[in-house]
């Protein structure tokens, strides 16, 4: 899959995304990323790319020529029209199922807006959607994108060791994930539950159920809503919560 970023500031972007998992997966054509540089495009010669904004307001906007030709050259090196998100607070929210919709694609390119944002007029012109991580406003849209872009990145064959790894998760269903522990068994007087210990994958995967069950409910009432429970589900969570 092919990752562009169209943004003022691509070291933000390549400094985390070039680490560790990420970075393998780029290292060993997995996955590539591509960030285009919008002040290549500015309309002038001194790489400026804002401007005031009609209509009074504070601070400044960023123009349409920087922010459609990043967009061109995306189209260029894809040698299609990328899917096109632009990473904005007015967005909607992302989740787990918008990146597997979003990994779906054999081309992104998520545009960073700046300082106030970016002129609507391109937006709407080059977009397919606008997403947000959050409703909050952040400095700029890289570190929203580098959120967006990790989460889809992971479910891209050849990222993760293999599928299992990213269809356990929290979020993947309506579940948080169970808990789970590492070596040593004992540790500070708080010992690894012995079904996690014995080796019975069917009692252990009926112990997660009940674990994350619990979970979801006491963290997440939303999510647990959305979760068809059985009557031998409630049984299993009344036993998980007594320690049986």
């Amino acid at each position: 899959m092919n990752f562009y970023v169209a943004t003022l500031f691509p070291e933000q972007v390549t400094s985390y995304l070039n680490t560790s998992i990420t970075g393998r997966a780029i290292a060993k054509g997995a996955i590539s990323l591509e960030c285009i540089q919008m002040r290549d495009y500015a309309p002038n010669t001194y790489g400026r790319v804002d401007d005031t904004i009609y209509g009074g307001g504070t601070g400044m906007m960023i123009r349409c020529e920087p922010v459609y030709g990043a967009y061109e050259k995306a189209c260029e090196l894809a040698g299609e029209k990328p899917y096109t998100v632009y990473m904005s607070p007015k967005g909607s929210v992302f989740d787990e199922k918008k990146a597997h919709e979003l990994a779906s694609h054999k081309n992104l390119l998520i545009i960073c807006g700046h300082y106030e944002g970016i002129d609507a007029r391109v937006t709407d012109m080059v977009c397919d959607e606008e997403i947000s991580i959050g409703d909050y406003v952040l400095t700029g849209g890289e570190t929203a994108a580098i959120v967006v872009l990790d989460a889809v990145a992971r479910l891209v064959p050849g990222v993760l060791p293999n599928e299992e790894a990213y269809t356990s998760e929290s979020h993947t269903g309506n579940l948080l994930e169970a808990p789970q522990y590492t070596m040593p068994a004992e540790w500070n007087g708080v010992t690894v539950p012995e079904i996690l210990r014995n080796g019975n994958d069917a009692l252990i995967g009926e112990y997660n159920r009940a674990a994350a069950l619990c979970d979801t409910l006491k963290r997440r009432p939303d999510l647990f809503d959305k979760e068809v429970v059985s009557e031998e589900d409630w049984e299993k969570m009344l036993a998980f919560e007594k320690g049986l």
